[in-house]
């Protein structure tokens, strides 16, 4: 769909949202957002992916919004350097503190942000229990193309 709406579309953020019916866990959810931005356009614009198996699945898009191919926050990224998926996230996450997290409360929501880190130079799971990762419980950062512990914060 990004690519029909701009054809040098590229990702710059993806998100999921905990649902009753997907909270999230072994890094499934049935709601995921996707901001893909256009150099060439100085645009960007949101795409929402929902569904399950026994739910309608669609693309919805979002408003189209300015973009700034300097700005170091909202770099866009190569997909081929996403290597390792949120189930693998979730379970790095899970041995450094998430698993104590879910035995106290196991129906607590795993929400997954993948963002690139001009700083750092590396694609980041942020796997976050309760929450977004700026108000949850517990957020464990994993490399997304070698699926090694960041840190947690």
């Amino acid at each position: 769909a990004a690519h029909f709406w701009a054809g040098d579309a590229a990702p710059v953020q993806l998100s999921s949202t905990a649902t009753g019916s997907s909270n999230g866990h072994d890094g499934k959810s049935g709601v995921w957002r996707a901001v893909f931005a256009s150099p060439s356009r100085q645009k960007s614009e949101p795409f929402v992916w929902s569904g399950m198996a026994d739910a309608e699945r669609k693309v919805d898009h979002g408003v189209e919004d300015s973009y700034n191919p300097s700005n170091r926050s909202t770099q866009t990224w190569d997909l081929n350097f996403l290597k390792v998926d949120t189930d693998k996230a979730f379970t790095v996450a899970q041995q450094h503190g998430g698993k104590q997290l879910l035995e106290k409360e196991p129906q607590l929501g795993v929400n997954y942000l993948l963002d690139y880190s001009a700083l750092t130079n590396q694609l980041r799971w942020h796997v976050t229990y309760g929450g977004n990762p700026s108000m949850g419980r517990l957020t464990v950062l994993v490399d997304a193309s070698t699926g090694e512990f960041i840190h947690k914060e």
